[in-house]
């Protein structure tokens, strides 16, 4: 099974759209959604075609391939649009004999882990900044923004297959990437 990870598209239309290229592009079977899909925040700028009605529509069509949970900036109105749930602020999958603790990041992170075992992963965004490590038995993974990435770090997504990880520019080429063994 291979899953495409997007965090933080923060309701520009323009970056939903190539997220749904990309999707297409790297022939996926899931979306994941990690938090703060339609709303931009207080904290962050406007992103280019700021539409959350047109985002929620468009992703709307793809409800039965997204598996999402719910950002800081996801709020009750949001799960009022969406076609698929955005309630929890993690959710599991089992993939490849490993938990993947799927989460924005506001609450569980690379500094504040969930109870895991051992070769399992966390995978959140909510920081916009690229990263791949292992902190201890555990893997930890951030795919980046594809909207509003920080510290001088390209639009990425995330593509998980088998047991390689990889973060990706929206051009397709890995910026990083991590085998999960």
């Amino acid at each position: 099974m291979k899953l495409l990870f997007i965090s933080d598209i923060h309701g520009s239309l323009y970056y939903t759209k190539k997220a749904l290229e990309v999707y297409k592009k790297e022939a996926a079977d899931y979306i994941v959604l990690l938090g703060d899909v339609l709303y931009h925040g207080a904290r962050n700028p406007l992103p280019v075609e700021y539409d959350p009605k047109e985002v929620a529509l468009l992703l709307n069509e793809y409800a039965d391939k997204i598996i999402a949970v719910k950002g800081n900036c996801d709020s009750e109105v949001d799960e009022m649009v969406l076609d698929f749930p955005i309630k929890a602020t993690y959710s599991i999958v089992l993939q490849e004999g490993r938990r993947l603790f799927l989460t924005h990041g506001h609450i569980y992170n690379k500094d504040n882990l969930p109870k895991l075992s051992k070769g399992d992963v966390l995978i959140y965004g909510h920081t916009h900044i690229p990263k791949t490590e292992k902190k201890g038995d555990v893997f930890v993974i951030n795919p980046g923004s594809i909207t509003l990435p920080k510290e001088n770090n390209p639009n990425t997504y995330g593509v998980l297959e088998k047991d390689v990880f990889e973060i990706k520019d929206l051009e397709g080429n890995v910026y990083k990437e991590i085998t999960l063994l």
